[in-house]
């Protein structure tokens, strides 16, 4: 049986990150996950990007990386993502989820509890 999906009111987020390499990638979703700031984090890619840079178009091969988490752990993710991430500007995004799985979302408080602000 499947749970019934419940708003979530913006409680959940999921944050959006792109590096250079599948090993930077995977390392950023080990430490947060690891650091119980996000209860899951995927890699995906190779993904292509094109966007202004120092007044010119760019391209490249990125990876990215998707976190799910509590709204009220974001700060402290985003403080960790910016330590430890090696781009200038990184895209640091939080996506708003208004709904989901009852059950998922139980998991994400309990995986992302440890630490709690």
């Amino acid at each position: 049986m499947i749970a019934k999906g419940r708003l979530a009111a913006a409680e959940y987020v999921q944050v959006i990150t792109t590096v250079d390499s599948q090993e930077t990638a995977a390392s950023i979703a080990e430490t947060v996950v690891s650091a119980r700031l996000a209860a899951c984090a995927q890699v995906a890619g190779p993904i292509t990007s094109a966007y202004w840079w120092e007044g010119e178009v760019a391209t490249a091969t990125e990876w990215l990386v998707i976190m799910k988490t509590r709204q009220i752990r974001y700060d402290a993710l985003a403080e960790l993502l910016q330590q430890i991430h090696p781009y200038d500007v990184p895209e640091i995004l939080a996506v708003p989820v208004v709904a989901g799985n009852s059950a998922y979302l139980a998991w994400i408080d309990r995986e992302t509890a440890s630490g709690s602000a």
